[in-house]
């Protein structure tokens, strides 16, 4: 299967980019800035909370259980062109063909289709609410949400970081302009375009990757937004 464009991280951001493939997709860049954002916001709190509370963060690699027991897991439109890019331009091996045969029975609850092994099969696209879902102090029983259970442990996103994220990413839903954008977050615009991740059609998104295979590494046909 071809692969299109490298990865790569910037040493001063973070951010990841992908060349190649975000000259092909314009929505691509905006993307990966807001997420990097989203990201530098996520250290920061944590960073704060470790100081005034003297509390650790409780996630730890495999352990997936918000992913596991979530129901409502909000993801937006230009997320979703990211996931659909991501799942079929950048994914190869067992791992894509165990992610597809899953996104092809999803039912629409949960676990999270993409949580395969205890891990996200998407770390670096992962949705925003995803990086910014951290538990503090000490670790999640099983099936427990945290967020209903001991809220005050959930770690509160900082909402400069979230406003900025949100101001880079409004040009993929046609808001361009400085003020445009300034009162577009104010009014909580792109929240209107919110959807749950647990209820979108991810049999389409198996469907896309069997095509792109089929066409032995094609450029896929990516969807608009949803």
């Amino acid at each position: 299967m071809k692969k299109t464009g490298k990865r790569a991280t910037s040493p001063e951001s973070g951010r990841l980019r992908f060349p190649e493939d975000e000259l092909r997709y314009p929505w691509l860049p905006l993307l990966l800035e807001g997420l990097a954002v989203f990201d530098k916001g996520a250290a920061i709190a944590i960073q704060r909370a470790k100081r005034r509370h003297n509390r650790p963060v409780a996630c730890r690699e495999g352990c997936g259980n918000c992913c596991a027991t979530n129901t409502d897991i909000p993801v937006y439109p230009l997320e979703l062109a990211g996931i659909y890019w991501y799942a079929i331009e950048k994914m190869e091996g067992p791992l894509r063909q165990e992610l597809e045969a899953r996104l092809a029975g999803h039912e629409g609850k949960p676990p999270c289709p993409f949580l395969i092994d205890h891990r996200c099969s998407i770390y670096p696209l992962r949705p925003g609410v995803c990086r910014l879902f951290i538990v503090l102090g000490r670790q999640c029983n099983p099936g427990e949400d945290a967020y209903y259970s001991r809220r005050e442990d959930v770690l509160t996103p900082l909402e400069e970081f979230n406003n900025q994220a949100f101001y880079i990413m409004l040009p993929f839903y046609g808001i361009t302009g400085h003020e445009d954008r300034i009162k577009a977050i104010q009014n909580r615009v792109i929240h209107t375009r919110v959807q749950n991740l647990q209820s979108c059609d991810w049999k389409n998104l198996a469907r896309k990757m069997e095509e792109y295979d089929q066409n032995n590494g094609g450029k896929g046909d990516l969807p608009a937004a949803p």
